[in-house]
Protein backbone atom coordinates (compact mmCIF):
# COMPACT_ATOMS: atom_id res chain seq x y z
CA UNK A 1 0.00 0.00 0.00
CA UNK A 2 1.64 3.72 -0.86
CA UNK A 3 1.56 5.82 2.21
CA UNK A 4 -0.11 9.52 0.01
CA UNK A 5 2.72 12.32 -0.39
CA UNK A 6 -0.10 14.15 2.21
CA UNK A 7 -0.10 11.89 4.52
CA UNK A 8 3.84 11.90 4.96
CA UNK A 9 3.40 15.84 5.13
CA UNK A 10 0.80 15.78 7.92
CA UNK A 11 2.45 12.75 9.79
CA UNK A 12 5.77 14.89 9.78
CA UNK A 13 3.71 18.11 10.52
CA UNK A 14 2.46 16.22 13.53
CA UNK A 15 5.68 14.89 14.86
CA UNK A 16 6.90 18.50 14.58
CA UNK A 17 4.25 20.23 16.08
CA UNK A 18 3.57 22.44 12.83
CA UNK A 19 1.40 22.92 10.29
CA UNK A 20 1.96 20.31 7.05
CA UNK A 21 2.16 23.56 4.88
CA UNK A 22 5.21 24.69 7.56
CA UNK A 23 6.99 21.37 6.23
CA UNK A 24 9.77 22.56 3.69
CA UNK A 25 10.01 19.43 1.17
CA UNK A 26 13.73 20.23 0.68
CA UNK A 27 14.64 21.31 3.86
CA UNK A 28 16.71 19.01 6.27
CA UNK A 29 14.47 18.26 8.98
CA UNK A 30 16.75 18.31 12.26
CA UNK A 31 16.51 22.33 11.48
CA UNK A 32 13.19 21.69 12.21
CA UNK A 33 13.77 19.70 15.36
CA UNK A 34 13.31 16.16 14.23
CA UNK A 35 15.60 14.05 16.03
CA UNK A 36 15.90 10.14 16.60
CA UNK A 37 12.53 9.79 18.54
CA UNK A 38 10.40 11.32 16.05
CA UNK A 39 12.13 9.92 13.43
CA UNK A 40 11.53 6.73 15.12
CA UNK A 41 7.96 7.11 15.53
CA UNK A 42 7.41 7.93 11.95
CA UNK A 43 8.78 4.71 10.80
CA UNK A 44 6.63 3.00 13.22
CA UNK A 45 3.55 4.92 11.73
CA UNK A 46 4.76 4.43 8.00
CA UNK A 47 5.14 0.51 8.73
CA UNK A 48 2.32 0.08 10.40
CA UNK A 49 0.68 1.61 7.06
CA UNK A 50 2.34 -0.91 4.97
CA UNK A 51 5.76 0.40 4.63
CA UNK A 52 7.01 -2.69 6.17
CA UNK A 53 10.24 -2.64 4.35
CA UNK A 54 11.36 1.59 5.53
CA UNK A 55 14.06 1.58 8.08
CA UNK A 56 15.17 4.17 10.41
CA UNK A 57 18.79 4.27 9.17
CA UNK A 58 17.49 4.83 5.41
CA UNK A 59 15.80 7.91 6.88
CA UNK A 60 18.56 9.12 8.97
CA UNK A 61 21.00 9.43 6.58
CA UNK A 62 19.12 12.10 4.54
CA UNK A 63 16.50 14.20 6.55
CA UNK A 64 14.49 15.61 3.71
CA UNK A 65 11.03 15.05 2.86
CA UNK A 66 11.67 14.80 -0.64
CA UNK A 67 14.25 12.41 -0.23
CA UNK A 68 11.86 10.29 2.43
CA UNK A 69 9.07 10.17 -0.17
CA UNK A 70 11.12 8.55 -2.74
CA UNK A 71 12.36 6.37 -0.22
CA UNK A 72 8.73 5.45 0.45
CA UNK A 73 7.26 4.99 -3.00
CA UNK A 74 10.39 2.34 -3.61
CA UNK A 75 9.38 0.63 -0.56
CA UNK A 76 5.84 0.41 -0.87
CA UNK A 77 7.03 -0.89 -4.43
CA UNK A 78 9.37 -3.46 -3.68
CA UNK A 79 6.22 -4.43 -0.64
CA UNK A 80 3.95 -5.09 -3.25
CA UNK A 81 6.76 -7.14 -6.18
CA UNK A 82 7.56 -8.98 -3.10
CA UNK A 83 3.76 -10.54 -1.95
CA UNK A 84 3.27 -10.84 -6.10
Amino acid sequence: MKISDNRVLADVADVLYIEANEVDQNADLRKQGMDSVRLMELVERWRSAGAEGIDFMTLAEDQRVSRWLEVLAASTNDDAESSA
